[in-house]
């Protein structure tokens, strides 16, 4: 068989790529967790109960993964009703003023087998603040009991609060300071694919 130099040639790009599905966060089978320092002894715990998001994510191009994210700040919960008040007030999250916080991403790039580094935009209290979520563990697509594909993800990172504007701390007559600066932010997520 020889070649015809009229036939068209197929390249590698042209049967590799692909389009990135469309995925939509599932709140009843995700959770959106912090944690910071308390009196320097311990990390108290919190989720927030009420969030949405959407990412755009092809397995074979993991770099060109996508996310948006809204978090209803007033759906925070740390089992303690006084400190999530004081969670919720001018002091911290000012939730009457800034009843949301998102994030937008800009940039992504594959850092490990499974892993993803999402570079966007975090904004907290009216704040922007450019952040990296390390996303791992990404699962592949598996059909759920009704037939929809899903697929999931764990996604991790640390800010400062005061960033954000959520200086108000006191200091320990043992030295220290109430309330740590730095928040671990922990995303634990389910995806069904969009329709």
């Amino acid at each position: 068989m020889g070649m015809n130099p009229t036939e068209p040639v197929s390249t590698p790009a042209a049967t590799t790529s692909s389009t990135p599905t469309l995925w939509t966060l599932d709140p009843g089978h995700s959770a959106v967790g912090f944690s910071v320092r308390h009196l320097m002894i311990t990390n108290v715990r919190g989720e927030f109960e009420r969030f949405r998001g959407d990412v755009s994510y092809d397995a074979a191009h993991p770099e060109a993964l996508r996310i948006d994210a809204t978090i209803d700040v007033a759906s925070l919960n740390t089992r303690e009703a006084k400190r999530d008040a004081d969670l919720r007030s001018p002091l911290f999250f000012d939730v009457e003023n800034h009843k949301e916080m998102t994030f937008a991403s800009k940039s992504a790039r594959l850092s490990g087998e499974g892993h993803v580094d999402v570079t966007g935009d975090l904004t907290i209290r009216g704040t922007a603040r450019e952040v990296t979520l390390s996303v791992r563990d990404i699962s592949t697509v598996q059909v759920d009991m009704r037939g929809n594909p899903r697929i999931g993800a764990t996604a991790s990172t640390q800010i400062r609060r005061s960033d954000f504007g959520m200086t108000w701390n006191k200091a320990l007559e043992t030295g220290g300071v109430v309330v740590g600066d730095v928040v671990t932010l922990t995303i634990e997520v389910s995806l069904v694919k969009a329709l």
